[in-house]
């Protein structure tokens, strides 16, 4: 049978993978594997369910005040992007599969001898993860939505959804995630191993920024420059008046206080991370 007339960008004619055959290739890889179905099904069911179970207790009886329609918004992103701490957590563990999980089974040897220049294997791969990861959360995120509004609105609080700030920062939420997952699959790049990956990326999402609140305060500038804090200042959303008096820990004093700074945050890291895996991948042996 002729492969080349049937599929002549995913094989030349030289007989070597182009990067569209790359991505093809990657694409079937990653579809191909039950745990990704897995992962973006939880990620899928829990933004949607806790985002209702959360809308369907808040409300601002009993406080204070009339809210802002600021207050009410900040409620209502709240509510949509609550579960995004957790879902963070699963994007991670995918990350970290889609590349360790290679070399954990051996697979990697006959991906590299496919592809002998090494870096369109790891740009492809990233390319699928990211892609897949931003469809998958905007889904979730856009079942949300309507959910929430919904809910809400039995509770009293009037939604505007024509709030541009509002669909930013949901925006913001999917970026987040799609971050988090390039930043989880650069650390198992970097340490081959599923375990060691999972573990290195939790640490970094969840130990290290709990341990930073026990040093000085002058620390506190250091610690917004982790992923996970970042992540708070990429989610917020701008208003005076919060819908509840809750304190962020670096918001209030730090200089990284605005969305798109704390955007810039995970981009530099995603810069940093990936960086050293493609020049480690060319140097080290597979």
């Amino acid at each position: 049978m002729s492969t080349t007339e049937e599929s002549p960008v995913f094989i030349p004619a030289d007989g070597a993978l182009d990067f569209g055959g790359v991505v093809r290739s990657e694409w079937i890889k990653f579809r191909s594997v039950r745990s990704t179905w897995w992962a973006y099904a939880i990620l899928l069911v829990v933004t949607v369910g806790v985002g209702a179970q959360v809308s369907s207790s808040l409300s601002f009886d009993g406080m204070p005040g009339v809210p802002t329609q600021d207050a009410i918004q900040d409620m209502a992103v709240y509510a949509v992007t609550v579960s995004t701490d957790f879902g963070v957590l699963v994007v991670g563990v995918l990350g970290v599969i889609v590349i360790a999980g290679e070399y954990g089974t051996g697979m990697i040897q006959s991906t590299v001898t496919a592809v002998p220049r090494r870096l369109p294997i790891l740009v492809a791969k990233a390319l699928v993860v990211a892609v897949a990861t931003f469809v998958v959360s905007s889904v979730a995120l856009a079942m949300t939505v309507p959910v929430s509004a919904t809910l809400l609105a039995g509770n009293g609080v009037a939604v505007r959804l024509d709030d541009p700030q509002y669909w930013i920062v949901l925006l913001g939420s999917v970026g987040y995630l799609v971050l988090v997952s390039l930043i989880a699959f650069s650390v198992g790049a970097l340490l081959r191993s599923t375990a060691g990956g999972t573990a290195a990326t939790f640490g970094l999402l969840l130990v290290v920024p709990v341990a930073t609140s026990f040093l000085p305060a002058w620390a506190e500038n250091i610690a917004i420059l982790l992923p996970s804090v970042a992540g708070d200042v990429l989610l917020s959303y701008p208003t005076e008046q919060s819908w509840v008096d809750l304190a962020a820990p670096t918001a209030g004093s730090a200089w990284i206080t605005e969305p798109w700074q704390g955007g810039l945050t995970l981009i530099a890291w995603v810069a940093v991370l990936f960086t050293a895996a493609a020049v480690l991948l060319r140097e080290r042996d597979a």
